[in-house]
């Protein structure tokens, strides 16, 4: 139940006295805003976004480090774009991680805190990524690991060797914390309290405009938010595939072939005998022959072995020349020469005398060459598929090495050229988002994005028994669509921007009667437009504790963190307008002093405080060390980045 309290205590909209969660990262750290300190130095924009102390943070960083925040993003959401990451605050977020790294670096250099060379080549043997099939640390694995991401050796060392000083430097500082009585006490409180108030939606569609848009406003407003109409990068791909079935007549086995293979397997071809048989051990010949005697004479063999404190053991599917190695020759001679149901003439082996019951006889005659011939033939020809399949790929690999055109391999092999998008990073058509790439060129799907245009590439599907080879035909990148082709999206978005700001005017007009003394009710019906009334809401944190597996609505998380008798207001998400939140009681009950949620809130609490203290430690390492912004810089970049 406190994880969500945490959770929403950590938002903007949280009580004062609520902690700010903050997990430790290795390779970044307390992501708090660091404002502009001063002056820039000699640094009037030139190519330094920042200086940290001593330690300057170039445009080139910047940029690396914003490609390397998209690129994270990208593998659960595609097709975002860098318009869209740039818009959402993704440069800003790359720039303090930087000038946390940078602060945190500084700080130990002062404290005389160091990572090693040995510590840091410990800490790369121990990530599993970079391990052998054999589950060591492999070179080969390592270098491969690297060139896929784009990173260098020096950029990996410096990230571990940077994470392993925020371990030396931030968990000490927040190791052991520990929670007031108190504090504690009010914590486990919260749960009890309960709110009642009123939540109103103003819907920017109520108040959007409803006649046709201005062309010029229209126009302008698109030119302004360019940004908001980017269509991802998509590409059209070109490719064929092929099976065993290019092979020709070059999979199929010869006659040669075949006898080669019966004379290489003949001893699998020939008369086989297997037997199965109950035998003792004994150490002597006359015991043996004692033991035959009583048996031939009718006696039970189990009984007779049990009498002479032994024990007969049954052994199934033996071969000849199997027994002769494990006992003897003379063993094998002996079992293999009696009759089913007789017993064996004692023989002796190293471990002594051996008498056996013939359990089973299982004689297999031999089979001639025409008898499997058929069976060879198809061992030979799968063998010779999967053979050929490969070297016919490293020959078509090497065809596109020296140049070789997709169309000239596919016209030398027979295949049929397919062409397939425009199709976007997630494997949707551009043309049609309900429709997938076909699913032969699923996995190839992350390559193709990485390729060049009409620099064909080879890929093994199914196990190596199908084969893909393909290329980008075509690569239109990312931009804002043409006004002429989606006027009706930028109608569409004027409208919503527009009621969006007439809510809010409205939500302002609600707030101020209420402030003036009207009820929400009130306030709602002296709008001109008619808007839905207000819900009341009477809850208790421990009502929205059970909802926890599901989101919490954001009024809802407003309407218990705002103060009694206040009103409040926030825009709803997707443009659906503004929300009049008003708090009209707030009663807490009293709990008991051992109240088993006071010794929980002390020790969830607890990490908190941690953290706390962590991302404290890292705002006074930027304050000593004094952080400077050029924020011209930062400007250039974002607009290199956005392409502007």
């Amino acid at each position: 139940m406190f994880q969500f309290f945490r959770n929403f205590f950590k938002t903007k909209l949280g009580l004062a006295i609520a902690l700010a969660f903050l997990g430790l990262i290795a390779l970044a750290f307390a992501s708090a805003d660091v404002s502009s300190t001063g002056t820039f130095g000699g640094i009037a924009g030139g190519d330094r976004v920042a200086v940290v102390g001593d330690e300057k943070i170039s445009t080139a960083d910047l940029v690396r480090g914003a490609n390397n925040g998209i690129d994270r993003i990208r593998e659960e959401q595609p097709t975002i774009t860098m318009q869209s990451f740039l818009r959402q605050g993704g440069l800003e977020s790359a720039l303090d991680a930087l000038i946390n790294r940078a602060a945190l670096k500084g700080y130990a250099d002062r404290l005389g805190l160091r990572a090693g060379d040995n510590l840091v080549n410990s800490e790369i043997r121990m990530i599993p990524a970079f391990r052998g099939p054999d589950g060591n640390f492999s070179e080969d694995t390592y270098r491969q690991a690297l060139s896929l991401q784009r990173l260098t050796d020096a950029q990996v060392r410096e990230d571990l060797g940077i994470g392993l000083l925020s371990q030396q430097l931030l968990i000490p500082a927040g190791f052991g914390a520990t929670v007031p009585d108190k504090l504690a006490y009010r914590y486990a409180q919260l749960f009890k309290e309960r709110r009642k108030g009123s939540i109103a939606l103003l819907p920017a569609a109520t108040f959007a405009p409803s006649g046709e848009p201005d062309a010029k406003a229209l126009r302008a407003y698109y030119d302004e938010n360019r940004d908001f109409f980017v269509r991802p990068e998509r590409r059209t791909l070109r490719y064929a595939t092929f099976d065993a079935a290019a092979l020709g007549d070059r999979a199929e086995p010869t006659d040669a072939e075949i006898a080669a293979r019966y004379e290489r397997d003949a001893e699998q071809y020939a008369a086989a005998e297997t037997r199965d048989f109950t035998q003792l051990i004994v150490p002597t010949e006359a015991a043996a022959k004692s033991i035959r005697d009583r048996v031939a004479g009718g006696a039970s063999f189990e009984q007779v072995a049990r009498e002479a404190g032994l024990r007969a053991a049954p052994v199934v599917d033996v071969v000849r020349e199997g027994l002769a190695s494990q006992a003897s020759p003379a063993v094998a001679a002996a079992y293999f020469s009696a009759d089913r149901g007789a017993m064996t003439t004692p023989a002796r082996s190293p471990l002594g005398w051996h008498v056996a019951r013939i359990d089973a006889v299982d004689a297999t005659p031999a089979r001639s060459l025409a008898q499997v011939r058929g069976e060879i033939a198809d061992t030979i020809r799968q063998e010779k598929r999967v053979r050929g399949l490969a070297d016919l790929a490293s020959e078509i690999e090497e065809q596109l090495g020296n140049g070789a055109t997709l169309a000239e391999v596919s016209e030398d092999l027979g295949l049929e050229l397919e062409t397939v998008g425009p199709a976007l990073a997630d494997g949707r058509l551009f043309d049609n988002p309900q429709a997938q790439l076909p699913e032969v060129l699923q996995p190839a799907l992350t390559t193709a994005f990485q390729m060049q245009e009409e620099e064909p590439e080879i890929a093994a599907i199914e196990s190596g028994q199908t084969y893909l080879v393909y290329e980008v035909a075509d690569i239109t990148q990312a931009a804002a669509a043409p006004f002429a082709e989606i006027e009706d999206v930028v109608a569409a978005r004027w409208r919503a921007t527009e009621g969006m700001k007439a809510a809010q005017a409205a939500a302002d007009r609600v707030m101020k009667r209420i402030a003036d003394g009207q009820s929400i009710a009130q306030a709602l019906s002296a709008e001109e437009r008619r808007v839905p009334p207000a819900q009341s809401i009477d809850m208790t944190r421990e009502d929205l504790a059970r909802q926890r597996e599901r989101r919490i609505p954001p009024p809802i998380a407003l309407l218990f963190s705002m103060a009694e008798g206040t009103t409040k207001k926030l825009e709803a998400g997707g443009n659906a307008g503004f929300f009049v939140v008003k708090v009209d009681d707030i009663a807490m009950d009293d709990i008991a002093e051992d109240d088993p949620l006071i010794a929980q809130a002390r020790r969830q609490m607890g990490p908190l405080l941690g953290d706390e203290y962590a991302e404290q430690l890292g705002v006074a390492m930027r304050e000593e060390l004094g952080v400077s912004r050029n924020a011209a810089a930062i400007e250039a970049v974002r607009k290199q980045l956005a392409g502007s």
